[in-house]
């Protein structure tokens, strides 16, 4: 009745992560990924800021974060998505702000924990720089 399958499925493609589909990756490379993305959503972040507040430095970051993305995903420049410039006001560039602070942490983070002196320098920079914007100071 049942005859057991004896050869491999041609729909195998390599061991699976544990408990999960698809080919097993090392942690460093799932930091890579992991830095990578929020390296990128820093960049949408940026620039959304360039639209609405136009700058030389915000400029050199977005230049300087485009760069560092493309090297970690392999020579792949990030996708860049068209600035929604709506409501430009005080309220939303600050949120901005915010919300960059907040993807430079992660950022810093990710890249503490793989080692990457270039991608913690240039996350810790955009974290000082949204820091200054929000007026958030050192003096804890």
């Amino acid at each position: 009745m049942y005859e057991p399958i004896r050869t491999k499925s041609v729909h195998t493609m390599a061991e699976p992560v544990r408990g999960g589909h698809g080919p097993r990756r090392s942690r460093g490379q799932e930091l890579d990924i992991r830095l990578a993305g929020h390296l990128t959503a820093l960049l949408t972040v940026t620039d959304e800021l360039r639209a609405l507040t136009p700058s030389a430095e915000l400029d050199d970051a977005a230049r300087r974060l485009a760069a560092r993305v493309e090297r970690l995903r392999g020579g792949h420049a990030p996708l860049r998505a068209v600035p929604t410039v709506a409501d430009g006001g005080p309220a939303r560039v600050h949120a901005l702000h915010q919300r960059a602070h907040m993807l430079a942490g992660q950022a810093l983070v990710v890249a503490g924990s793989r080692g990457d002196t270039a991608g913690a320098a240039l996350a810790e920079g955009r974290l000082r720089a949204h820091a200054a914007a929000l007026g958030i100071t050192d003096d804890i």
